[in-house]
């Protein structure tokens, strides 16, 4: 089946199985490696992309999903100001180790920035609930997002 979605803002056509899972899609035909695999069950979030301006996990989805929607990964965030912002702020808090589950991260905390963007530790703990990281804990990935929320604003 041919499916055609906005990948990091430019136009995707692909003739694949609608039922192929979306990471597979993104990492193995459009070489998308930002977007990680960590459980393939949807509860680590290393594969967090926003699709049409909502945080999803991509292993559960197939590709169908994707089909006239927008899609936006860690990369193209990084880029922006909003992006570069909790990079920086994720920098300076060493909040980061080994960094696979960063790109996930990268992507809950630009959605909640864009979307909330209040520096209160409940909300962010909530936003990042279905992100996972096994090296460094949550205190430096809150306290990095509330930095962000500040120099937002």
């Amino acid at each position: 089946m041919k499916i055609s979605f906005i990948l990091n803002g430019k136009k995707i056509e692909l003739d694949v199985d609608p039922m192929r899972r979306l990471i597979d899609v993104l990492r193995d035909d459009l070489g998308r490696t930002e977007v990680k695999e960590g459980c393939g069950e949807g509860e680590c979030g290393a594969c967090t992309i926003l699709l049409n301006g909502k945080p999803v996990t991509s292993c559960i989805l197939n590709a169908i999903h994707a089909d006239g929607a927008e899609i936006i990964t860690s990369v193209h965030i990084a880029q922006t100001t909003i992006g570069k912002i909790i990079v920086d702020s994720f920098d300076e808090n060493n909040a980061v180790q080994c960094g696979f589950c960063f790109p996930g991260f990268l992507v809950t905390s630009y959605h909640y920035l864009t979307q909330i963007g209040e520096a209160n530790p409940s909300k962010i703990k909530k936003a990042l609930s279905g992100n996972i990281c096994r090296c460094t804990g949550y205190k430096k990935i809150i306290d990095s997002v509330m930095s962000a929320c500040k120099k937002k604003q």
